[in-house]
């Protein structure tokens, strides 16, 4: 038995757990409000949010509910744009949406509403650029965005006017969102864990973000499925002298986690352009390595800090990242094992880390090609190096050969110009959408230069290089 809030509803259901939560709100449930557009978590017309118990307290964060089983959802939250209206009556979001002209067609209205009450439901002081971060993932495609950006400033100056003695209080005075939000929390203790034990799962599906794309229909027909059990840790922490994280750890908490930031502290801006937010809430660190695509961003970055893959199975293995990927779209992995965690060794103190990535669009786009560095230097001598690279091989890749090449040398011009020759030798890209091999080539060089450039600019010439 599956229970959760459905606004303000409890919810008990028996349906399959492989089903999505966006169908059972729409044909079972009959909520239409929440829209199906692409069924691939990429027009935000589905988004809802969750809502979880962490320490006592209540965090909503925006999914796509397309991608989401609804076996995955139990004892949490979901809020639809129904779930919103105070008195039947358009919410401060809703109104400022139609007086600043941010409507038209009004099919992706629903997703913008639930994503514009989410980010004040978690941000008290309004920064516009993080409220449309909020946003990303939901496309209009009738009015363009500045009236959608316009309606934000002004909830946010509605909200600064309200009373209330906490916060929560002052959204409820406003009328963001109704009164019933206080007792979610009580109701969400009454509510029993469901272990949800399988045996033999057919998948394993942890954010269901690229499964849910790729194997719909497989996955709803199959009974012999694992979902977000919580068996698998999606905890981030440090343990003496290793950073540990769990295989369920989505990508958001991956960018937020302080030890994380600690080691790469630009993480943040390196990983917005990941998907978008929805996408970042649900996906997880263990399927974007397990998906095995040449050009998976946080693959990229756990190849530079020489990663290690923690499975289990009839017995327990560890591999090293860079060993895991035995050609394109094959692991090495046997069907009964599973991915638990990834570890790496903490870098040294003095170490840099950077992570550059080119794609056809700026956001909500895979990568061209990416790539990413780890560096000691000391007294201008490389002492430890690891360079990745993303979208010029079958595989996710580590240029062996080529940071091998700058072990122990120089940060020089010439060094950096010969490391990009051997790089070239290690790699084989091939002409697709994403553009042709020779551009490619180009890309990865210009990405090494770029490195350098960025992490060394007092001893980089920039115009000799390129």
């Amino acid at each position: 038995m599956i229970e959760f809030i459905l606004n303000q509803k409890k919810i008990s259901t028996n349906t399959s757990p492989t089903n999505v939560l966006l169908d059972f709100i729409r044909k079972e449930i009959k909520l239409t409000g929440t829209k199906e557009g692409c069924r691939e978590g990429d027009c935000g017309a589905c988004t809802v949010m969750i809502g979880e118990l962490i320490d006592n307290k209540i965090k909503y964060k925006t999914i796509n509910s397309c991608l989401v089983p609804i076996g995955s959802i139990h004892k949490k939250h979901i809020v639809t744009v129904e779930g919103l209206t105070v008195n039947n009556s358009l919410t401060p979001i809703q109104n400022s949406l139609v007086e600043e002209g941010g409507t038209q067609c009004g099919f992706c209205t629903p997703g913008f509403v639930i994503s514009m009450t989410c980010y004040f439901l978690n941000n008290k002081n309004f920064v516009e650029h993080e409220a449309i971060n909020y946003l990303g993932g939901n496309i209009c495609r009738c009015t363009g965005y500045y009236g959608i950006i316009r309606s934000l400033t002004k909830t946010s100056e509605i909200i600064n006017n309200s009373e209330g003695k906490t916060y929560l209080d002052k959204l409820i005075s406003a009328k963001i969102i109704p009164e019933y939000f206080k007792i979610i929390p009580k109701e969400l203790k009454q509510i029993k864990s469901n272990k949800n034990k399988i045996d033999k799962p057919k998948f394993v599906i942890g954010g269901g973000t690229d499964l849910y794309v790729q194997k719909w229909e497989e996955i709803v027909e199959t009974k012999s499925i694992l979902i977000d059990t919580k068996q698998i840790s999606n905890e981030i922490y440090k343990k003496e002298n290793e950073i540990i994280i769990g295989a369920t750890a989505t990508i958001e908490e991956f960018i937020n986690s302080k030890v994380i930031r600690k080691i790469i502290p630009q993480v943040k801006e390196y990983l917005e352009l990941f998907g978008s937010l929805p996408i970042r809430n649900k996906g997880t660190v263990a399927g974007n390595i397990v998906n095995a695509s040449p050009i998976g961003d946080i693959t990229n970055i756990l190849l530079t800090l020489n990663s290690k893959i923690h499975l289990e199975g009839k017995k327990k293995r560890i591999i090293p990242l860079e060993k895991f990927y035995l050609g394109y779209k094959q692991l090495d992995k046997k069907k009964n094992e599973i991915v638990t965690k990834i570890t790496f060794e903490i870098p040294s103190k003095n170490f840099q880390f950077n992570f550059e990535k080119v794609s056809k669009r700026t956001y909500l786009d895979i990568a061209s090609v990416n790539s990413s560095i780890g560096i000691l230097v000391k007294e201008n001598i490389i002492k430890q190096i690891r360079i990745s690279a993303g979208g010029v091989a079958p595989i996710p890749l580590y240029l062996k050969n080529t940071s091998e090449f700058l072990l122990n040398k120089e940060i020089t011009n010439q060094n950096i110009i010969e490391a990009t020759k051997i790089a070239m030798s290690e790699i084989s890209p091939i002409s697709d959408a994403r553009g042709t091999a020779e551009y490619k080539r180009l890309l990865l060089r210009q990405l090494i230069f770029a490195h350098f450039i960025l992490l060394f600019p007092e001893r980089i010439n920039a115009e000799e290089l390129l």
